[in-house]
């Protein structure tokens, strides 16, 4: 009777123990919304991983199911899931360092080298120091084309007509437009077009998924084509004492899809978002404002004080000029 319980318990004990392996092999991931075409890098990453290992190691990925956008940061940190995509600009005090991707370059750069820009910039020193205090490794980032403004005001014709106007814009842009006298103006995504209707924004500036999202084109009377400064960097993350953990042939098989995930969302971004919205600012009939060579040194002029802005803030919290330098010196190659 004795060795029969003894038995029990040994297989138990066996029962537990390979649950839990299998229970390892499956991570929760966090986003937020819908898939959409600023998710496709970690639904393609999902897809080669479970390929590759055979199904031994699955990410279920949740649209916010377990947390909300602006707390993804903080659920990595404590292990409540091992995977998950946040903003940078949405708690700036928290990940100081890879806002330096937000900040006006004033070069036109495409999706492919901001992808590459971006992985760059996360392998600085400084900045696995910054996302370590929150057990986090930077994976992957989702890289967005430049951001643009559509407006439903009267036609830009010089710089000196963004006097007054209401922008809802990312930090970096409004930092640059500001001091031309737009005023950066928030409200809710889900209720862009409803204020631009309405008055309450005059403009706002997105990249070309988040225009089609919110419906902006539809209200607006122009569109810039080569604003240039800057977007939104919005990394993915992994908890990383969960990436430790990994059998290694799982850590090679995430680590090792990574630049597949991201050259497939890069097509489908430029393909069918990019291709989608500027199909639809034309069908819309909005007028296009490109800005001379002369507008874009003076916004550019502007843009060197932000930048100084940036370095000088952080510089007493990290070596700020350190990891600028290795970003400029990257957006100018």
């Amino acid at each position: 009777m004795k060795a029969l319980q003894t038995s029990l318990i040994t297989l138990a004990i066996t029962g537990f123990m390979a649950s839990e392996v299998a229970a390892a092999t499956e991570w929760n991931v966090s986003l937020w919304g819908k898939r959409r075409a600023f998710t496709e890098n970690v639904e393609k990453l999902a897809e080669l991983v479970e390929q590759k290992t055979n199904g031994e190691f699955k990410l279920n990925i949740s649209y916010g199911g377990l947390s909300k956008a602006r707390e993804n940061l903080d659920g990595i940190s404590f292990g409540a899931f091992e995977m998950a995509q946040f903003c940078a600009f949405y708690h700036a005090d928290k990940n100081p360092t890879i806002t330096v991707n937000e900040l006006p370059f004033t070069k036109e750069v495409s999706l492919a080298r901001i992808s590459d820009i971006y992985m760059k910039v996360f392998e600085h020193p400084e900045v696995k120091k910054d996302l370590a205090r929150w057990n986090a490794t930077l994976l992957m980032p989702t890289p967005l084309p430049q951001y643009n403004i559509v407006s439903k005001s009267d036609a830009l014709n010089s710089l000196q007509d963004f006097d007054g106007l209401r922008v809802r814009g990312p930090g970096g842009i409004m930092g640059v437009l500001g001091k031309l006298g737009a005023v950066k103006t928030g409200v809710p995504f889900s209720e862009v077009r409803q204020s631009m209707d309405s008055g309450v924004i005059d403009a706002a500036s997105f990249a070309p998924h988040a225009h089609l999202s919110t419906n902006s084109y539809k209200v607006g009377k122009w569109a810039t084509t080569n604003l240039n400064l800057g977007s939104a960097n919005c990394p993915v993350v992994v908890n990383t004492e969960a990436l430790e953990m990994l059998k290694p042939a799982h850590r090679e098989a995430l680590l090792g899809s990574v630049d597949e995930a991201l050259d497939f969302y890069v097509q489908n971004y430029e393909q069918n978002t990019t291709a989608k919205y500027q199909a639809a600012i034309r069908d819309q009939g909005l007028t296009l404002v490109t800005f001379s060579p002369e507008q874009t040194e003076q916004l550019n002029e502007l843009a060197q004080s932000v930048r100084q802005e940036w370095i000088d803030k952080y510089k007493d919290k990290f070596d700020s000029q350190a990891v600028f330098d290795h970003t400029a010196k990257l957006f100018a190659e």
